[in-house]
């Protein structure tokens, strides 16, 4: 920006608000008060509203929301958005390392019986030759695509068929936890996906704040989420507490048009990611064989309550992306990877009393209490 006091201020309260943000949602540690950040925002509005020419797309302003739409565009994603098997069991989870054992030992890349067992890049642990994976949660929220270019959010579409999504550009750029400007020095074209959901608690604000407009509750913190991503109007999105955590890729290009990855392995493309500003799937670790996995599914299971948010079960990803490569995939899901999900939560309860809640509308919806 040209030496000018106004504009410099404006460059200046942008990149220390984008701070802020970063350090709130991204990385849980505040440094400033609400209040302060308030008195922020509200000076860079007002900057921005007496010069309107000033407004930029990643400016923190531009998270508010725009006017309705009359539907949501088709997106056609440059990198097919894949689902997973899964498994239930602990057999499952066996059966699933011993056929990637077999497949990379046919391919070469994992010593057999004995000997070196780092062959051409893939990661292994050499004492037992087991598959190394990289083990995270499964989030039970809505998965999208978030597309920069030049390192500025331009798209962000839901999965849909995996071929086909929905553009839902305006509804994202309202999460806090989504950079608009990628920090430092992105590549040309980089899309992050990952899954967008509603914490427990702020579900529960949610729903206080429903209840007392007289309107209608949220079933549970996935519906919540789905209903306010999916929201024609970003204005009612840009009010509803939504998170994006960040578990994988789609298309990178440099600048000359060349698809590429700049890491050999998941776990520190993960780090990569989380390098531009991204909310980088917590709680993953790394796991060899699939005793290890097993272990760490048990783990997460017992302090699946105490997590502040919901997920369904974890998921198990060869951690080598050129053994990713030779694995390749099978119909809609990689072979690479697997969801191992959880038992159902379920409880025995006692149906008390089926009472009415009356909305603003005056439409009346049925209410079981329930112990």
């Amino acid at each position: 920006m040209p030496d000018d006091p106004e504009r410099g201020r404006l460059a200046a309260l942008r990149a220390e608000i984008d701070a802020h943000n970063r350090h709130y949602y991204v990385e849980n540690d505040p440094l400033v008060s609400d209040a302060q950040y308030d008195r922020l925002m509200a000076e860079l509005q007002a900057l921005e509203s007496a010069h309107p020419d000033w407004v930029t797309p990643d400016s923190p302003t531009q998270r508010v929301g725009a006017a309705p739409l009359a539907r949501f565009r088709p997106v056609r994603h440059a990198v097919r958005m894949l689902s997973l098997g899964n498994a239930f069991e602990a057999q499952d989870v066996h059966s699933f390392d011993e056929r990637l054992r077999g497949l990379l030992i046919r391919a070469g890349l994992l010593a057999e019986a004995s000997g070196h067992a780092e062959v051409q890049g893939a990661l292994f642990d050499e004492a037992s030759r087991a598959v190394e994976y990289v083990a995270e949660y499964k989030f039970d929220g809505l998965a999208v695509n978030l597309r920069y270019e030049g390192g500025l959010l331009v798209q962000a579409a839901t999965r849909g068929d995996g071929v086909n999504g929905e553009d839902i550009t305006a509804n994202i750029r309202t999460l806090r936890s989504v950079p608009l400007r990628l920090v430092g020095d992105a590549p040309a074209v980089l899309e992050a996906r990952g899954e967008v959901l509603m914490a427990h608690a702020d579900f529960e604000r949610l729903n206080a704040a429903q209840a007392a407009r007289g309107e209608k509750l949220f079933v549970n913190p996935r519906n919540a989420a789905a209903g306010s991503l999916r929201q024609l109007d970003s204005r009612v999105t840009a009010v509803r507490p939504l998170r994006f955590y960040a578990y994988g890729w789609g298309q990178i290009e440099d600048a000359s048009g060349r698809d590429f990855v700049p890491r050999e392995t998941h776990a520190a493309m993960l780090d990569w990611l989380a390098g531009f500003g991204f909310v980088a799937s917590p709680g993953r670790g790394l796991c060899h064989g699939a005793d290890e996995l097993l272990r760490f599914y048990e783990t997460v299971g017992a302090r699946r309550a105490e997590l502040p948010f919901d997920i369904d079960g974890v998921v198990y990803k060869v951690n080598s992306l050129r053994a990713q490569e030779v694995l390749g995939f099978v119909a809609r899901a990689p072979r690479f990877a697997i969801a191992h999900k959880f038992p159902a939560q379920e409880e025995t309860t006692r149906l008390l009393d089926i009472g009415v809640h009356v909305g603003r509308t005056g439409a009346i919806t049925p209410v079981a209490r329930l112990q």
